[in-house]
Parts: structure tokens; C-alpha cells; sequence
């Protein structure tokens, strides 16, 4: 499942514009590669990352990935639900199990993202 209307990085992140703001999570994909995801760890607010510069931490039961800033911006929230229900990010990728959101360092930089038919397009090139 790749919605439409996010854009996507080959690392499996996914970005939303949300007004002035982009909110970031893994895509469906990614967490079902993952399996059952049992802790989250997300920067703190105010911390500024670069376009593919790790914010944080993924574990599952099998793993542990590196999360990866699709553009660089400063991060003004966090999903703190994921701290008690590491799980969101199995049950609700896109939704309620979304990591960060940032304020854009260039709100285009999103644009040049992968769209769903690319982003589905590289899924199918690596056997998915």
C-alpha cells in the first residue's frame, strides 16, 4: 500500500506536507520488513537534521534501523504516543504512527521526493 499524496525516499521514510510543516514516518513496507516494532527513539524538539542525517532509532524484534530526515528542517514535535505504543508504527504507518514533523530548511526540497508510482516502481525493482 502506497498512498497517494506523500512523498517517499529509497530509505522507506515517507513526507507530508501538512501546511507549513512536513510530518515524517516509515512506510508500510518498511515496517513490515521490520515486524513487530517494540521501541521508537525520536530527537528532541528543536533539533536541527540534514537531508538523509539519521534522527533516530527503530527497534523491532528482530532489528534495530536508523531513521533518516527526508529533508533537512528543524524538528518541532514528536510522536510521543510511540513511546508507550511502539506498535502504532505497525498498526497505522501513515496515520497515528507517524515520527516527527519539521519545519522545512527549503519547503521544495519535499517536492523532489519520490512520488507513490516511483516509490512503488523501486519497491517492485527490489522484489516487493
Amino acid at each position: 500500500m502506497t498512498p497517494d499524496g506523500l512523498r517517499y525516499t529509497k530509505d522507506h521514510e515517507w513526507a507530508r506536507k501538512d501546511g507549513a510543516e512536513i510530518v515524517v514516518g516509515i512506510t508500510d513496507y518498511a515496517q513490515g520488513e521490520l515486524g513487530d516494532v517494540v521501541f521508537v527513539e525520536l530527537p528532541a524538539v528543536g533539533r536541527t537534521v540534514a537531508a538523509g542525517e539519521s534522527f533516530g532509532t527503530i527497534e523491532a524484534v528482530k532489528t534495530v534501523s536508523e531513521l533518516y530526515a527526508p529533508i533537512a528542517g528543524t524538528v518541532t514535535a514528536v510522536n510521543g504516543d510511540l513511546a508507550g505504543e511502539p506498535g502504532l508504527v505497525n498498526a497505522s504507518p501513515y496515520e497515528k504512527g507517524w515520527m516527527i514533523r519539521l519545519n522545512p530548511s527549503n519547503a521544495a526540497d519535499v517536492d523532489a521526493l519520490l512520488d507513490a508510482g516511483a516509490y512503488t516502481s523501486l519497491l517492485e525493482s527490489h522484489g516487493a
